[in-house]
């Protein structure tokens, strides 16, 4: 696709309704992503969510597709303590999660878990720029590549994910112009979020672009529904009609068999 100018879509969804739609509307690829702790499951950061975790929803959107791509995120501490621990645990995603492959954040030591990973005959997606799971060593959650000293950095991060084997790269909140001249230095498919249109792919989290996110959303999501405030109506219907009485009616309930007859 990237050869021919196609643009990748990639969708970040986490459960069996949202993968099947994601399915049908044709999209790439589902990236089954860490963002789980913080859409699903409650949490500050992306940092809390377990191994064990992302084998749960790593197997409800296998098992509900045919045709995407699922890319599953190893969550932090997964890759980072060694080689070893890096196969073992992206082994794990693959058969007993049902990835196709696996992503994981960095550059620096992530490019060595990323060769070792794709040794073992694991696909690898890379992820640079901003990696949510060294927010904290990156200052917060903020741009990066905005000097030239990051701006190379991250080029020559992506570039040394290439080598390393990656088949693609995500780039997340990096200028546009600097999202460009990485997508033309790489010979893999780079995935913007926040990067860009100049990138080969975008991909934005379920939530967020069915409009189902309450809150601050970063600047680069667009909703492309409004989920939130039709559920909520649906949901303030429900409970004014139990509380009315109105809720159930005749036509939603069951009604005793007739006796046998001779």
């Amino acid at each position: 696709m990237k050869a021919r100018g196609d643009r990748i879509t990639m969708v970040t969804a986490y459960d069996a309704p949202s993968a099947r739609l994601a399915d049908a509307a044709g999209v790439e690829s589902i990236l089954v992503g860490d963002s789980v702790a913080t859409t699903m499951l409650g949490l500050d950061s992306t940092v809390g969510v377990t191994m064990e975790d992302m084998l749960v929803f790593a197997r409800a959107v296998t098992r509900s597709v045919t045709r995407p791509l699922v890319v599953v995120d190893m969550p932090f501490g997964s890759f980072q303590p060694s080689d070893e621990v890096a196969v073992r645990q992206a082994v794990r995603l693959v058969k007993e999660g049902g990835a196709h492959a696996v992503k994981i954040e960095g550059g620096g030591p992530s490019t060595l878990r990323a060769s070792a990973i794709v040794e073992a005959g694991i696909p690898v997606m890379g992820h640079v720029g901003l990696t949510p799971q060294s927010a904290v060593k990156l200052g917060g959650y903020r741009p990066q590549g905005r000097t030239p000293v990051e701006a190379q950095r991250i080029a020559n991060d992506a570039a040394a994910l290439e080598r390393a084997g990656c088949f693609a790269i995500v780039l997340e909140a990096v200028p546009a112009d600097v999202a460009a001249a990485i997508t033309a230095q790489l010979t893999v498919p780079t995935i913007g979020i926040g990067a860009g249109p100049a990138c080969d792919g975008q991909v934005l989290v379920w939530h967020d672009l069915l409009g189902l996110t309450e809150g601050h959303v970063p600047r680069f999501v667009k909703a492309f529904g409004a989920l939130g405030p039709a559920a909520r109506a649906a949901l303030d219907a429900y409970v004014a009609e139990v509380r009315s009485g109105a809720f159930p009616e005749a036509r939603h309930t069951y009604g005793a068999l007739e006796p046998d007859r001779p």
